[in-house]
């Protein structure tokens, strides 16, 4: 059995490093765009804060083949910045390792934004404030005192982004297609040998993502358990 499992993991090592590398990679990039706006979210009062929030939230409602197909217009070669995309590289975003990032960000955001904004909102701007009295910058407090404040919502948002980027499907394979160690993501693969009706490898495969996803959820609750007692 070990040895079955081994194999299948050697098989598939490609799709299931090039996941782990999107998830890291969209990870990173989402907590840069997600951090400042779950802020302005946070503390803003305008009117645009409805709009904002339905904008960021519409990935959790909408289809995957919905969005996977608006990026792919978008992503085109003669979509808005696919377009400029090619005039810059020579390259299209449809279909690579690119394309795929850039999609999984957009599908993962919320889940990077709604935990940031709530970890910030239950910090209130008291502290920020007491910093700015002592003669701190904007950006010195809140690197000093709300960003040390909030490592759950950091945590939390990292997670979710990681897993969720991790488990996707239906983007990538509109955006990326299935292109073997390029855009051959896991969740591909898996389809692939269900398709093909190997029902084993699938099996394993699906298994490896289920203990990942367990552990990483895990030793997120078991961190945030530990810091709240703290």
């Amino acid at each position: 059995m070990i040895d079955a499992i081994s194999q299948s993991l050697d098989l598939n090592s490609g799709p299931l490093l090039l996941s782990m590398q999107l998830a890291a990679v969209t990870t990173v990039i989402l907590l840069a765009i997600a951090t400042p706006l779950a802020w302005w979210l946070a503390n803003s009062r305008g009117a645009m804060k409805p709009f904002m929030q339905a904008f960021v939230a519409l990935p959790i409602v909408l289809p995957p083949t919905v969005l996977g197909f608006y990026m792919l217009v978008l992503l085109g070669p003669h979509g808005t910045i696919g377009a400029w995309w090619v005039e810059l590289t020579g390259s299209t975003l449809t279909f690579s390792f690119a394309g795929l990032v850039i999609a999984s960000c957009v599908y993962s955001l919320p889940f990077a934004v709604q935990p940031l904004q709530s970890a910030f909102e239950l910090l209130g701007r008291r502290e920020v404030e007491a910093a700015r009295t002592l003669g701190a910058s904007s950006v010195d407090a809140f690197m000093s005192v709300v960003v040390p404040m909030a490592v759950p919502g950091f945590l939390t948002a990292s997670v979710l982004s990681f897993a969720h980027t991790l488990g996707e499907f239906g983007v990538v394979l509109m955006v990326g297609g299935n292109i073997p160690g390029e855009t051959r993501v896991i969740s591909i693969a898996i389809f692939d040998h269900v398709e093909a009706l190997d029902y084993g490898a699938a099996h394993r495969l699906s298994a490896v993502l289920l203990v990942a996803a367990f552990v990483v959820l895990l030793m997120m609750y078991l961190v945030h358990r530990r810091w709240h007692h703290r």
